[in-house]
């Protein structure tokens, strides 16, 4: 068992340890959800994650536009 300095000192290492993860975690997460945004409407540019969402955004913001060919499948 650790006393003293040797002990402080491991316990900074692990904080580090820690918070190395935590860090690498958190970015992952958000490469993820940049990921999942693959469908991009084609007047606003909006990103939106499946092509069901993607219809529903376009009949709304966009009621006066025509829909895309890849959306009339939808």
């Amino acid at each position: 068992m650790a006393r003293g300095q040797q002990k402080i000192q491991s316990q900074q290492k692990a904080q580090k340890k820690a918070d190395a993860i935590k860090k690498q975690q958190n970015h992952d997460q958000k490469a993820a959800a940049a990921k999942a945004l693959v469908h991009t409407c084609t007047v606003c540019k909006a990103q939106m994650p499946d092509p069901k969402t993607y219809k529903q955004h376009f009949e709304n913001k966009h009621p006066k536009m025509e829909l895309p060919d890849d959306l009339k499948a939808v």
